[in-house]
C-alpha cells in the first residue's frame, strides 16, 4: 500500500471516529432531553459506530505493518477479532432496547416524550454529518480499495434509517400525541441491530474459522489461471480469508522442459495479474509439471 493510499484510509478512519464522537455526544444530550428510545436506539447505533470505526482505525494502522517472524501472514486478522466483540455488543444492545419497547408498549400510562423539537433538531444535525462522512469514505474506498472503509460507510448508510426513524417518532408524538410510535420505531431499530450483529458476527467467524473467499473471487481467479499465457493447468486453489485480506494458494502445470526463468516468470506474471485485478488478495503461486499422458 503506498503512502497516499495510506494517508486517505487513516484521513477516512479519522473522520469517522470524530463523527462518531459528536454523535453520541448530540444523541445522549437529546436522549436525556427527550426520553425517546427512538433515539435511544439511535444512540446505540452510533455508540457501536464509534467502537466499529475505532476497531476499524487500528485495523487499518496494525493491518499496514508488514509480516514479521511472528505473522508471517500479517496482521489483517484482529479486524475479525474486533468484529466478533462488536457483534456481541450490539446483540445485547439490541435486547435492551427491544425489551424496553415491548414494555413500553405493554405498560398502561407510558412515559410521556418531552423537548421534541430539540430531539429533531439533533437527529437532523446527525443525519447531515453522517451523509457528508458517507460521501468521503466512498470517495476514499474508490480510490484505495480499502474494504475497511467501504464496510464502514456502508454501516453508517443504514444508520441514516434509525435516525429518521426518530424523527418522525418525534414529530408523531409533538404533533398528535402519539407516543406508542416512539417504540415501534424503537422496536424496528432493535431487529435491524440483531440482524446486522449476527451478520457482522458471522462474517468474522467465518474468516477466524478460515473459511473459503467467495465463490465467485475462487471461480474469477481461476479464470485468470486458465487464460494465463504457459499455463497449461491448475489445481489445488485454496483460499482463506483474514480481515479484509484473502490468501490465496494455486498450483499452476507448466511445460516440464523449459528452463527455471521461465516457468518462473510465468507464475511471477500470473500473481502480479491476480493482484493488480483483486488488490485484497495475498497469492501464492506453486509450480508443477504438466501431467504429458
Amino acid at each position: 500500500m503506498g503512502r497516499q493510499e495510506l494517508s486517505l484510509n487513516i484521513s477516512a478512519g479519522v473522520a469517522s471516529v470524530t463523527v462518531a464522537v459528536t454523535l453520541v455526544v448530540l444523541k445522549l444530550w437529546a436522549l436525556g432531553a427527550t426520553s425517546s428510545l427512538s433515539v435511544a436506539a439511535s444512540l446505540a447505533d452510533s455508540a457501536l459506530d464509534l467502537m466499529m470505526s475505532l476497531g476499524g482505525l487500528t485495523a487499518i494502522l496494525y493491518a499496514a505493518r508488514p509480516a514479521d517472524e511472528d505473522h508471517a501472514f500479517g496482521h489483517s486478522s484482529v479486524e475479525d477479532l474486533a468484529a466478533l466483540a462488536q457483534s456481541v455488543f450490539i446483540l445485547i444492545s439490541g435486547a435492551v432496547i427491544g425489551v424496553s419497547a415491548v414494555r413500553r408498549l405493554l405498560a398502561d400510562a407510558p412515559p410521556a416524550l418531552a423537548a421534541e423539537g430539540r430531539g429533531i433538531a439533533i437527529m437532523a444535525v446527525s443525519i447531515v454529518l453522517t451523509f457528508a462522512l458517507v460521501l468521503w469514505q466512498r470517495r476514499v474506498a474508490r480510490r484505495t480499495r480499502n474494504r475497511v472503509v467501504a464496510a464502514d460507510s456502508l454501516h453508517y448508510m443504514s444508520d441514516l434509517v434509525p435516525a429518521v426513524g426518530a424523527i418522525l417518532a418525534l414529530w408523531a408524538s409533538s404533533r398528535f400525541g402519539i407516543g406508542q410510535v416512539d417504540s415501534v420505531v424503537a422496536l424496528g431499530a432493535a431487529v435491524l441491530l440483531v440482524i446486522g450483529a449476527l451478520r457482522i458476527g458471522k462474517g468474522a467467524w467465518d474468516a477466524l474459522m478460515d473459511r473459503r473467499a467467495d465463490p465467485a473471487l475462487i471461480e474469477a481467479i481461476g479464470a485468470l489461471a486458465r487464460a494465463w499465457p504457459g499455463v497449461r493447468g491448475y489445481h489445488d486453489l485454496k483460499t482463506r480469508m483474514a480481515g479484509h485480506r484473502v490468501f490465496v494458494n494455486i498450483h499452476i502445470e507448466l511445460d516440464g522442459d523449459q528452463s527455471l526463468r521461465e516457468a518462473h516468470a510465468i507464475g511471477a506474471g500470473l500473481r502480479r495479474k491476480i493482484i493488480e485485478t483483486y488488490a485484497h488478495c495475498d497469492v501464492i503461486v506453486h509450480k508443477d509439471v504438466a501431467d504429458e499422458s
